[in-house]
């Protein structure tokens, strides 16, 4: 132990002399840039500085929207196209333009001339006044009838009874002519087909009507010719009532084999020797609960019988 204390103490001493010197060599300095400004180091975690605002409200790069962000740039209009742009209208459809044209070009469509109503001849009507009162039937003259649109008869009838027996239900308005072959067909044919068909002692008691006097056209069609029944000329037959309390009413029978249907077609057929006009059910669809009977004057004397 003694002899190593002076061993210790020698390396002690050789360790305290090894210590750093008191001045370090000094570094070289770092050349100047070109500006001789120092250059900075850009911060990784830090935004790039904004462009500066030139006053305006804007930058170099466009207008910057209120968020911060770049907003997407538009075309530019040419000079004049603001004011064409407003003047600007969608063009109209070629094919209805060429329509409005062609419209613009026709004339305006004549206005319609209605015939006057007709005049009864003097001396055809009191003739026909006489027989009619013959005959049996019952009626009033009535006033004038002018409802325009060609429609109208100078002198109506407002017939109640077309035989002394035979009413006309309900009462209807015609012409004197339309109510004397109406009581002539229904005393001459209709009459004396019921006492065959039926019994010798059964009469038509009523004929009950559908339409007498009406201002329409053909069918009530919103188009075309003007019925015979706006000029007194025609009376529609929807049923006889006879005297046992029977009906017959008219309806399609041109297949139908009974009685009924005999009669119906009995009468219908002589009716055209009474009428100039004649539609049954079998005629058309418009026709098809009635017997259309009227006396138009027709060339010739032709007989229209459906």
């Amino acid at each position: 132990m003694r002899r190593s204390f002076p061993l210790i103490l020698l390396s002690l001493l050789i360790l305290t002399g090894a210590s750093l010197p008191k001045h370090g060599p000094i570094p070289i300095e770092k050349p100047p840039t070109d500006a001789g400004a120092e250059e900075a180091v850009p911060t990784p975690d830090k935004k790039p500085a904004a462009p500066a605002d030139d006053g305006k409200g804007a930058t170099e790069k466009g207008p910057t929207a209120a968020n911060g962000e770049q907003p997407v740039p538009q075309p530019k209009q040419a000079d004049g196209d603001e004011q064409s742009t407003k003047d600007k209208k969608p063009p109209a459809d070629e094919k209805d333009q060429r329509a409005d044209e062609k419209k613009d070009a026709e004339p305006a469509p004549a206005p319609i001339v209605y015939p006057p109503v007709e005049t009864e001849n003097a001396a055809e009507y009191a003739k026909c006044l006489t027989d009619l009162k013959a005959v049996g039937a019952t009626f009033v003259e009535a006033k004038r009838i002018d409802d325009g649109k060609g429609c109208g008869i100078d002198k109506p009838l407002e017939v109640t009874s077309i035989l002394p027996d035979v009413t006309l239900a309900p009462k209807g308005v015609m012409r004197c002519e339309t109510a004397l072959a109406l009581a002539r067909w229904t005393k001459e044919a209709a009459q004396p087909a019921a006492e065959v068909a039926f019994d010798k002692n059964i009469k038509i008691k009523a004929l009950n009507q559908a339409s007498t006097y009406i201002c329409r056209l053909r069918n009530n069609a919103t188009s075309g010719k003007i019925s015979e029944h706006a000029h007194g000329n025609a009376v529609d037959i929807a049923s006889f009532r006879l005297s046992d309390g029977t009906t017959i009413a008219i309806q399609p029978r041109d297949e139908d084999g009974t009685i009924d249907g005999a009669f119906q077609r009995a009468v219908t057929a002589s009716a055209c020797l009474y009428f100039k006009t004649v539609l049954d059910p079998g005629s058309d669809a418009a026709h098809e609960t009635h017997l259309h009977l009227d006396v138009i004057d027709r060339r010739n004397d032709y007989r229209y019988c459906r």
